[in-house]
């Protein structure tokens, strides 16, 4: 039989099938052997193929094979080098949903999601949520960063979740798609998947006004069919992004307004550091790069991740 992960809890997994039924299903062990550094070597949106056993009076599915991945948005635990995370599979795009404050998202957080969703060619739309709850002073904030990312590509729309503003727009984006939803816990995630859907009624916490952190609410990463031709992926709240497996040497290709100069520099293999005649450099000099995207390709390329919150 074949189907769609819906949903991974690290043990348990559940299978939609190509008819439409979903089981919970297992993996043989064999699949945590097979050169698969991921700590979870199943992930949802993951096309498989399985089986149905019956034990005692119970029927499972047992996940036998995983299909290839057309792409996926893997990270690094800041804290635990070594621990990678595949977060889910074969998306359309990807919604990064951003909030000035309560909770803040710092801009090393949101290039170093970029740069893994640009190394699989996955796009990315920014959502910059809570609007309505920014200051005269915050919302001018908000808008120069969108229009910065804007100025590089990424596609970048204000909203405000509870109030169902500019909705819309991220709804006709979806159409015909599968989407995943990430941020920080807090940023409003599920509360605009409920605004999307009124009848998934997700959860949703409160900020924790001590932390200004949000608290996690989605414990797995499950995806929902929804009733406008659409699928979507709500993934827990993400506190640390590390990126996986990048030569230092090719993380300047995935910032897209560094790769547009790249020809323009002295040397081909320039790493937009210390050498000499570097368009990056110069193009840093003239404010035409933004000082804190050069700052987070300076701390990947570098390795010093060991706070990616230092600065915005």
């Amino acid at each position: 039989m074949n189907g769609t992960v819906y949903k991974s809890t690290g043990s348990w997994y559940t299978v939609k099938s190509s008819e439409g039924e979903f089981y919970e299903c297992r993996i043989k062990g064999k699949f945590r052997t097979q050169g698969i550094k991921s700590t979870n070597p199943v992930a949802v949106g993951d096309e498989v193929e399985f089986h149905l056993e019956n034990i005692g009076d119970e029927t499972i599915g047992v996940i036998s094979e995983i299909g290839e991945r057309k792409n996926y948005i893997v990270r690094r635990s800041v804290k635990l080098s070594k621990q990678t995370h595949i977060i889910a599979s074969n998306l359309d795009q990807v919604f990064l949903l951003v909030t000035l404050n309560n909770p803040p998202t710092f801009t090393s957080f949101i290039d170093r999601f970029l740069v893994t969703a640009e190394a699989y060619d996955i796009p990315v739309v920014l959502l910059f949520n809570k609007m309505d709850s920014y200051t005269e002073e915050e919302k001018f904030e908000v808008q120069w960063l969108m229009d910065l990312y804007s100025k590089i590509g990424y596609k970048s729309i204000p909203i405000e979740a509870k109030q169902g503003i500019n909705v819309a727009q991220v709804k006709e984006l979806m159409l015909g798609a599968t989407s995943m939803f990430a941020g920080h816990s807090g940023v409003g995630k599920s509360t605009l998947v409920n605004a999307l859907e009124r009848g998934l009624e997700l959860k949703t916490a409160e900020i924790s006004e001590q932390h200004m952190q949000g608290q996690h609410t989605t414990t797995f990463a499950e995806m929902y069919d929804l009733s406008f031709d659409a699928r979507i992926i709500d993934t827990p709240g993400i506190k640390g992004f590390g990126i996986v497996d990048m030569d230092k040497y090719e993380i300047g290709d995935y910032f897209p307004e560094f790769f547009e100069l790249k020809s323009e520099c002295k040397f081909n293999n320039c790493l937009h550091l210390d050498e000499p005649k570097c368009a990056v450099k110069a193009a840093l000099e003239n404010d035409q790069v933004a000082a804190s995207r050069y700052r987070s390709y300076v701390q990947m390329v570098t390795g010093d991740e060991d706070n990616p919150y230092r600065e915005r």
